[in-house]
């Protein structure tokens, strides 16, 4: 799930995204006034400090997804497609795109001086860091730089997945495992990064889920799809069917009632195979 911590005092009192996709915030960048990523968490976010370490830091992460962006719209070109010889922590096969988009994460991040604490799907272990002087190092954020990445040699859309927490350990030092091994309803804020057809960030910082696509005349990521709401009722299930051994009898029982193309109750599967694509697709 993506939807951070409800109802959150890290939030502005006042701050909420309307319950309807008319929301006159959803301004296109060819406007005099787009809502700008950055622009919107100054806008939600209640405590100044909070505020502004939270805006630099996401403009830290828009960069490191403005880059990888790029790199994978070039993978051809550049030479990225195919395996870089080496497996990641989860045992999966590293693929070139992997290792630059972990690159490009831990740079920008490490770099924001907001970050106590990073891990990576592409690293054995956590990765902590000394704040700079004057900072505390905030946060603590896990990633998977790029998800979907075997996707990437037949031009299928592919994405990053990330959730930032607020540290717990005494501020102004390295972070620990503690800061990093919190609840999912500690999380301040959490989303995903889509590369395909367009480039966006979703997120949710505790009170709705809203995306942001970019805008390359700009260079922002611009509010496109405010208050994100996964349809009451949808038409398609997204599930990889090769699993099915593995499922239990009443899941195969479910997945079977749902098939058939006719009736009210019926679906048609849809699935990519890539998580972030799934995913958006079920939340529009």
């Amino acid at each position: 799930a993506i939807t951070a911590g409800d109802q959150s005092p890290f939030l502005l009192s006042h701050a909420h995204i309307p319950n309807n996709n008319n929301d006159n915030r959803a301004i296109m960048s060819d406007s005099t006034d787009p809502m700008a990523l950055t622009r919107f968490i100054m806008t939600e976010v209640r405590d100044p400090k909070d505020r502004n370490d939270l805006a630099v830091l996401m403009a830290a992460l828009q960069t490191a997804c403005k880059a990888i962006s790029s790199a994978i719209r070039r993978a051809g070109i550049s030479n990225l497609y195919g395996l870089a010889g080496s497996t990641n922590a989860q045992g999966e096969e590293v693929k070139k795109p992997d290792i630059l988009s972990n690159e490009h994460f831990l740079s920008a991040l490490s770099w924001s001086g907001k970050v106590c604490a990073l891990v990576s799907e592409e690293n054995e272990e956590i990765i902590t860091l000394e704040p700079p002087e004057g900072e505390q190092g905030a946060y603590a954020i896990a990633f998977d730089p790029l998800d979907g990445s075997s996707n990437i040699d037949a031009a299928v859309p592919v994405g990053s997945i990330f959730g930032i927490y607020k540290r717990v350990t005494a501020p102004g030092r390295p972070g620990s495992v503690e800061d990093i091994m919190q609840p999912g309803n500690k999380l301040i804020c959490a989303g995903y990064s889509m590369y395909a057809s367009a480039t966006m960030i979703v997120i949710s910082i505790g009170n709705g889920v809203a995306g942001f696509s970019l805008d390359s005349h700009i260079g922002e990521f611009v509010l496109t799809h405010p208050n994100i709401r996964i349809p009451s009722r949808g038409s398609i299930y997204s599930v990889n069917e090769g699993n099915e051994p593995n499922w239990l009898p009443s899941v195969i029982k479910y997945v079977e009632s749902r098939k058939g193309g006719v009736g009210v109750g019926s679906y048609s599967q849809r699935y990519v195979g890539s998580m972030v694509a799934d995913v958006h697709r079920t939340l529009l």
